[in-house]
């Protein structure tokens, strides 16, 4: 801690540690307040869609995305940017084709769905599969910020990792949904904020300003993107497909966002949360490209001022602790922190949502009272957050966040988008022929991560794994269909 305040300096730590203790204080606020389920796992299906919007943003794509976008871009092309723009394609297909389902039977979790449709075994691997998922991401989410605070202030990463899950795991066990929402509020705010000083501050710095930045960014070739052949890299055909199916999972079928949107008063406040998120999904990505953009301008303009120890994941907090003054540099620290805390909050309080509704309500012979319901969660939540920082401290060995992303999502996230778009869309669908395509798919993507990465891109992952789901779950749902029948 020493070593943090040297490094790190007087004023950022008080910057930090004010956000810090204002997340905690939200969460002692709110305790308490809970008197039944719903009030901690829905927060009483009374939340304003502008509220639940900017959850829904800071939830899903905060802490892979704001170290990890600036940090792709800068390293490879900003192909990204037409990834993220479908997420205004997805958004009516959201609107029109999910929630209608979702908010008829006042589900509490996605999977609810999935039991209605198939029968219970459906609902118990799909959820499976989502806890499997979710587990695996919030290491990742824990690790990003770690990184950040180890390479600004030379804090230890492990100390950080404990401290990340530690404050998150408090403020969430206390508040339940409703601390989750607020916190990510505040969150937003401060993500948004804090993109936005980012961008400005590489104008200013960047000699030629903006349009140094873009020339740079062309002379380096990260404007081809339009490949529409290499699968060993992200193109603009590849991010356009493989975002195009993960935002129909991560907004659709992800229990994260939709216990969220199930929270929401009205139908028609759920259609405005969705829209706003999907909006901000494209402003505000397409501001952290822009970020990573000038980050390697201005390294291209100041090669003497990059560090040998900042790596890929750690360009974007090495710049802002030796490129903006104290106190400017502490609160674009806390956005890293506030871009992860709202990712792992939100990952421990759907996980215990999950793991109660899905698994010990309906296995339990003798019902649970709204008290020991509570508690139940509240204790599925302190083991949750500890298993994610153990496994952070894993994912701290394996290197770039977002690949680590796209590896998780396309081998368990795929295969339950699709039992829910074959279930919504066909009659024929059955859970026995969609067990064998997911199976398959898995199966594959096992095979193409070990013996063929250098060939595939990961965010070809997704899209092949729900094809292969998809299709050949179909078929087998025919096939058997004319044997029972």
């Amino acid at each position: 801690m020493v070593c943090m305040l040297t490094e790190f300096g007087t004023l950022n730590t008080v910057v930090l540690t004010t956000y810090l203790a204002a997340m905690v204080w939200i969460g002692i606020v709110l305790a308490g307040r809970q008197k039944t389920s719903d009030d901690y796992f829905l927060a009483g299906r009374n939340m304003p869609w502008l509220a639940v919007g900017m959850s829904m943003f800071a939830s899903l794509t905060s802490a892979t995305t704001f170290m990890g976008v600036p940090a792709f871009a800068y390293t490879h092309n900003m192909a990204m940017i037409f990834g993220v723009a479908m997420s205004l394609v997805a958004a009516p297909i959201l609107a029109r084709l999910f929630y209608p389902f979702y908010r008829k039977h006042r589900v509490t979790t996605s999977y609810e769905y999935i039991l209605m449709r198939f029968g219970p075994g459906a609902r118990y691997a799909v959820s499976a599969l989502f806890v499997l998922g979710r587990l695996g991401w919030l290491g990742i989410v824990i690790y990003a910020p770690a990184k950040a605070m180890n390479v600004a202030s030379g804090m230890s990463l492990y100390l950080a990792i404990g401290l990340m899950g530690f404050l998150a795991v408090f403020y969430t066990v206390l508040g339940g949904l409703s601390a989750v929402i607020w916190t990510d509020v505040v969150q937003f705010v401060i993500l948004v904020g804090g993109a936005i000083w980012l961008a400005v501050s590489l104008v200013d710095q960047v000699p030629g300003g903006a349009g140094q930045i873009i020339e740079a960014a062309r002379q380096a070739q990260k404007f081809d993107v339009f490949d529409w052949q290499d699968m060993s890299r992200l193109t603009a055909f590849s991010a356009m497909i493989g975002w195009f199916f993960v935002f129909l999972n991560d907004y659709g079928t992800d229990q994260v966002t939709v216990q969220r949107l199930m929270a929401v008063r009205t139908d028609k406040g759920v259609t405005w949360a969705i829209v706003f998120n999907a909006v901000n999904d494209l402003l505000i990505n397409g501001l952290l490209i822009f970020i990573g953009l000038g980050l390697f301008a201005y390294f291209a303009a100041f090669p003497e001022r990059l560090g040998e120890d900042a790596g890929k994941d750690g360009i974007l907090p090495f710049y802002i602790m030796h490129s903006l003054p104290p106190g400017v540099s502490g609160l674009m620290i806390t956005a890293i922190f506030a871009a992860a805390m709202s990712s792992v909050d939100s990952g421990i309080n759907s996980l215990s949502t999950v793991l109660i509704n899905d698994y010990v309500r309906p296995l339990k012979r003798h019902p649970i009272d709204a008290h020991g319901e509570m508690t139940l969660a509240r204790v599925l939540t302190v083991a949750l957050g500890v298993f994610s920082v153990l496994a952070a401290v894993f994912a701290a060995s394996i290197g770039n966040i977002v690949q680590m992303w796209m590896g998780i999502v396309g081998l368990f996230a795929a295969p339950v988008l699709s039992i829910f778009v074959l279930g919504m869309l066909t009659r024929t669908a059955r859970f026995s022929g969609w067990l064998l395509g997911a199976l398959c798919s898995i199966g594959l993507i096992l095979f193409i991560q070990y013996d063929h990465a250098d060939q595939i891109m990961e965010v070809w992952y997704f899209p092949l794994s729900f094809a292969v789901t998809t299709c050949l779950g179909y078929v087998a749902s025919r096939i058997i269909n004319e044997f029972m029948n």
